[in-house]
């Protein structure tokens, strides 16, 4: 069923916009971002416990320094990725929260050309692709950022907290580096499931280190006893989503086509997620500006180029080993061949 991971990545597009949503109308009613990730990574390890222990109850880790390690990278970078998220969500929109997560497949890109991953070709043709693909990526976020530009669409019900443009830039940036902690926790979520391919248990880990680190820092950082509050009900409906499809349901789908397709894969999708933002935007009034919409677009162009560039070494990939498939075949045939005439 190889229609399946397409299939999957598609609902996922669709829970990341929910949960940018959710999370923008919870902290709106006073949430913070610690006590918003800490209740839904809450909720995640809950909800993992039985299924985990149900579905893989012999495929435990043993609690290894070198799996221990990997689990508290991968919850560490998670929990970065989530608070600076939703930080950047915080004084920003969905609409270019979303947008400039697309430039994970550009710093996917640079991070594997660094770590020397991936051999830099500056003659081919890919190459040249996804290095022009990762600056327009860039090019169009630094324009959705700093270019803010006159309202073109919406009355702005979620964008109540914004008072100045220096909100706006703030909130890109903070974005731009949970797009870029998103590419090294990808990369790094990809060699774990190599050394432990059990996609639930990884995920009841990462939640579990999410909700401790965050309980942490809201202890230290937080007065406001109004913030852990479960009222109003909107608060509560958050929550749950945020804990069973913005965590749960898009991390596992996420691992599980790393697993399948490789880390390259689900990137591969994100501009639905820019369109279903968009859409969401315009059906609940939220303002859109010239600058989200320029960028959006710039983006997208970017972010195909980058694609195209690495869909040209996956086709290459496949002919090579379609080659040296063949060759065993064909030293088999000439080997027979001799021995007949011999």
């Amino acid at each position: 069923m190889e229609v399946i991971p397409y299939m999957a990545m598609i609902a996922a597009q669709l829970a990341q916009v929910g949960l940018a949503v959710a999370a923008k109308e919870a902290m709106s009613t006073g949430m913070t971002t610690f006590t918003f990730t800490f209740y839904s990574s809450a909720i995640s390890t809950l909800i993992l416990i039985p299924l985990s222990i149900f579905l893989h109850r012999s495929a435990l880790p043993p609690l290894w320094p070198t799996f221990l390690y990997g689990f508290f990278l991968l919850g560490l970078l998670g929990f970065l990725m989530q608070v600076l998220g939703l930080l950047g969500l915080q004084y920003s929109s969905p609409l270019l929260s979303t947008t400039i997560m697309q430039l994970s497949p550009g710093f996917t890109f640079i991070l594997i050309v660094i770590l020397r991953m991936e051999k830099f070709e500056n003659k081919s043709l890919s190459t040249v692709a996804k290095t022009i693909g990762t600056l327009v990526l860039i090019i169009g976020a630094l324009v959705a950022t700093l270019y803010k530009g006159p309202q073109i669409f919406g009355i702005g019900p979620l964008n109540s907290i914004l008072t100045t443009h220096s909100d706006w830039v703030i909130g890109g940036l903070l974005t731009m580096i949970c797009s870029l902690i998103a590419s090294v926790f990808i990369i790094s979520q990809a060699f774990v499931l190599k050394k432990y391919p059990t996609e639930l248990i990884l995920m009841l880990f990462y939640s579990c280190c999410i909700a401790i680190l965050c309980a942490i820092s809201s202890l230290v950082t937080e007065r406001d006893r109004n913030s852990w509050s479960l009222s109003p009900r909107s608060r509560l409906m958050a929550l749950l989503y945020s804990g069973l499809f913005g965590n749960v349901f898009q991390l596992c789908i996420g691992s599980w086509c790393i697993k399948k397709k490789g880390p390259f894969f689900i990137v591969v999708f994100q501009p639905l997620g820019t369109v279903i933002a968009l859409g969401a935007s315009m059906f609940m009034g939220e303002i859109i500006y010239v600058g989200s919409l320029v960028g959006s677009i710039i983006i997208v162009v970017g972010f195909f180029l980058v694609i195209w560039g690495k869909a040209k070494e996956w086709n290459k990939e496949e002919k090579g080993l379609e080659s040296n498939n063949k060759m065993p075949l064909l030293h088999d045939k000439v080997n027979d061949d001799r021995k007949v005439n011999v």
